[in-house]
């Protein structure tokens, strides 16, 4: 018998982990849909789904244990200009 306590911290970190590989598979159904009352259904669940995601991501923030780094606007200037570039390539 085995009696794992698991901590709070190890259970929000599967709940997200969890949550960011079902938007995953939600996302690779979405693309493989050709019909619009699924596709419709599916785009409101993969919302919902990131809804959470980043609901349990700030409660992992607030308590320390995701820690992130503000990017600088520069940064965020020149991903947007790479992104923006290579979607015109694909035009």
């Amino acid at each position: 018998m085995n009696n794992a306590v698991f901590s709070e911290r190890e259970i929000i970190n599967d709940v997200l982990s969890s949550e960011k590989q079902m938007i995953t598979a939600y996302g690779t159904y979405l693309a493989e849909s050709t019909c619009e009352n699924l596709r419709s259904e599916l785009m409101k669940i993969i919302n919902d789904k990131q809804q959470i995601q980043y609901q349990v991501f700030d409660l992992m923030r607030q308590k320390g244990w995701y820690q992130v780094k503000n990017a600088n606007m520069n940064d965020v200037q020149n991903a947007t200009q790479k992104f923006q570039g290579m979607q015109q390539q694909m035009q």
